[in-house]
């Protein structure tokens, strides 16, 4: 028969030598560290028509933004940023730049965000999006962008901007 009388990290408790309650294990005083998730993206571009997918899957199911995703352990952002183009949008892409950091303290995301070339216009939803598409600037559906940093990349890359820091502005919708 197995105890199961461990539980593991279980008491909220501030660990010697740090400054916050974390998750402590009362039995062996392991620390369960519950960090920020890095986001990783990309806007892609063929022949100035942005991709662009409509999500399957929550948050913001129906709602359109660009390819992007948790970052997986032993990834670079690049590569995490190409992984995610594949998933969501069966899309080969070249990675040519960095956009920029985009921080969400309140929900504890840092996203970073690339620029990309699509290798060929060849795409198709994956198993995260209904629908995928080549939008022109003037076609990219505004009020239905999933997150506000999908347009705060799209207007950074539109406005050929070098990289950059952003905090979400505190009038920035709290989509969840």
């Amino acid at each position: 028969m197995t105890d199961n009388s461990k539980a593991g990290p279980s008491v909220r408790a501030v660990p010697p030598g740090d400054d916050r309650e974390r998750l402590v294990c009362p039995d062996c005083g392991y620390v369960a560290y519950d960090n920020p998730r890095v986001i990783v993206g990309a806007v892609c571009v063929w022949r100035q028509k942005f991709l662009i997918c409509r999500r399957a899957i929550p948050p913001r199911k129906g709602f359109w933004t660009i390819p992007a995703g948790y970052l997986e352990i032993g990834e670079t952002t690049a590569e995490g940023a190409k992984r995610e183009a594949w998933e969501e949008a069966r899309a080969k892409i070249e990675i040519v730049g960095l956009i920029g950091i985009y921080e969400i303290p309140r929900i504890s995301q840092v996203y970073v965000l690339h620029r990309a070339e699509l290798i060929s216009p060849d795409i198709a939803a994956g198993p995260e999006s209904d629908e995928v598409t080549l939008a022109a600037w003037d076609d990219i559906p505004w009020q239905a962008l999933a997150f506000p940093s999908v347009a705060w990349a799209l207007e950074r890359f539109h406005k050929n901007l070098g990289p950059g820091i952003a905090e979400a502005p505190e009038t920035a919708p709290r989509l969840r």
